[in-house]
């Protein structure tokens, strides 16, 4: 099962980038600001048109897959809850590509980002990393096959983060693809399969995390001089 993406170019941020992410991991994008993440994250969840190149899910159109909304469920960079309701209804709208109101989907979400007793309480009343967890569990309510989120883990502080990235990866066990644009390298190179590593729109690296995001890497494409420390997933990122 393949989300692939061939020859994507966009003006003014993406060159040419091409991949084919398979299901069963994590899949990380890394780079700079301003390298095309979140737009090479927008293309793959069919939200932004490109000048030039191709999606495909399973080797089907993505621009052309009608079931695309139930198989893709995408978190953007800044999520925002527009209106009055309660976390319940939040969670709930996740349903909607599937024309049902199936309650173990939402309780499985609920639960898995430790959001019972909240149900009732009025989303926008809650802090901003607790609307963060209310709106991945929107996106796992629906069940998709993959998951793309945008820094889901920037709002969170460490204790929800360690137990955000275990639910993906049991995700990502259970057969879901999991792609996240993450900042924080040491979370890639400890949790992801593969990094996808963008620099000024140009994909320079897309290998496993020791290789995508070496040292030598790093100051080539940041521009800071940086050690590795500790032992394999438990690494720790030290300036140089």
């Amino acid at each position: 099962m393949t989300l692939s993406a061939q020859y994507l170019s966009l003006a003014g941020r993406l060159e040419a980038a091409s991949c084919a992410l398979e299901k069963g991991g994590i899949t990380a994008i890394c780079g700079p600001n301003g390298a095309g993440k979140s737009s090479l994250l927008q293309i793959l969840a069919g939200l932004l048109e490109t000048d030039a190149g191709e999606v495909t899910l399973d080797g089907e159109s993505l621009a052309s897959l009608e079931s695309r909304a139930k198989r893709l469920g995408y978190l953007p960079q800044a999520p925002e809850i527009a209106w009055d309701v309660t976390v319940r209804s939040v969670v709930e709208l996740g349903r909607i590509p599937h024309r049902d109101a199936a309650t173990a989907p939402v309780e499985a979400a609920i639960a898995a980002m430790d959001l019972a007793g909240y149900e009732s309480r009025r989303a926008q009343a809650l802090s901003g990393g607790e609307q963060a967890r209310v709106l991945l569990a929107r996106v796992l309510a629906g069940e998709p096959e993959w998951i793309l989120a945008d820094e889901p883990l920037a709002a969170l502080d460490i204790g929800h983060q360690q137990a955000l990235i275990g639910h993906l990866k049991r995700e990502a066990r259970a057969g879901r693809g999991v792609v996240l644009v993450l900042h924080d390298l040491a979370m890639a190179m400890n949790h992801a399969d593969r990094v996808l590593v963008l620099d000024e729109g140009r994909l320079v690296a897309d290998a496993g995390p020791a290789e995508a995001l070496s040292s030598e890497r790093i100051a080539e494409v940041w521009g800071v001089e940086t050690r590795w420390l500790g032992e394999e997933g438990a690494r720790a990122l030290a300036h140089a």
